[in-house]
């Protein structure tokens, strides 16, 4: 595959208790180190907030729900409410069990431009690189495909652990999630009032590049760990739209036990 997206990565979601969280985090410690955005003393993460697309009537909502193999997402992700910090418009496509990552940085004026249709350009780009350009341009696409408007908002704390040279092992703690309405513009002024998902205990995500090491199977069998599918987006749509989530129930189904290898091209 060209532009960049080679390398070949799993990804296993756990939901775990608190404390268990926090006894994963000591075991992992002598093998990974805090990310350069984790707090390497008190462990503390940092925010994530994503702005999901989807179609009226939550097609790609559905599709989550169901279980389809060929699907995809499309979400703008930033990290803080900056007025000049970038913006990073996102798909993340399913194909089977292979999941292809696009992303490009956007600056942050030029996101109503885009949520109304306009076709991006290259002065848009915080990095006006053919990969980039690729990237927005297929997410205009497929979000003009399907209608897709602004759906609801996921804002949580992440803590990411890796080795001190690579990210070939990754492990992720995600805390303190919260659901909001989208209000017109980008932004996260009302986080303090956004609504709690009820999702009761921190989300791990063990990530590795061919071959689990010896010590994420340790942790596995150590902790008791049950795989367990957690769509933050679909648990955030539940909270900020009660009449379209009604609609949802019917499609809700077990999704089962199977490792997701991830192409991943940021």
């Amino acid at each position: 595959m060209s532009g960049g997206m080679q390398a070949c990565r799993y990804e296993f979601k756990y939901l775990v208790p608190d404390e268990t969280a926090e006894r994963i985090r000591d075991f992992i410690s002598v093998y990974l180190e805090p990310d350069e955005f984790t707090d390497p003393l008190t462990g503390r993460g940092y925010p994530v907030h994503s702005l999901y697309l989807d179609s009226k009537d939550l097609k790609l909502c559905r599709q989550t729900l169901q279980g389809e193999k060929n699907r995809f997402k499309l979400r703008i992700r930033f990290y803080d409410d900056r007025p000049e910090s970038p913006v990073f418009f996102e798909i993340k496509r399913r194909v089977t069990d292979v999941i292809l990552k696009q992303r490009a940085a956007v600056w942050r004026s030029a996101v109503p431009d885009i949520l109304a249709g306009g076709l991006p350009t290259m002065s848009m780009l915080v990095k006006a690189s053919e990969k980039s350009a690729r990237a927005i341009k297929d997410f205009h696409e497929l979000a003009r495909s399907l209608n897709a408007v602004p759906s609801a908002y996921t804002s949580y704390i992440r803590a990411a652990y890796e080795p001190p040279s690579d990210n070939r092992y990754r492990v992720t703690f995600d805390t303190e999630l919260k659901a909001g309405a989208f209000r017109d513009h980008l932004g996260i002024g009302d986080l303090a009032q956004w609504a709690k998902p009820q999702i009761n205990g921190t989300v791990v995500e063990l990530k590795f590049t061919d071959r689990r090491p010896d010590w994420m199977n340790e942790v596995v069998q150590r902790f008791s760990l049950k795989r367990i599918s957690v769509p933050k987006y679909v648990e955030c749509v539940n909270m900020v739209d009660a009449q379209r989530a009604a609609s949802l129930e019917a499609d809700r189904r077990i999704v089962s036990d199977q490792p997701v290898a991830i192409m991943d091209g940021t």
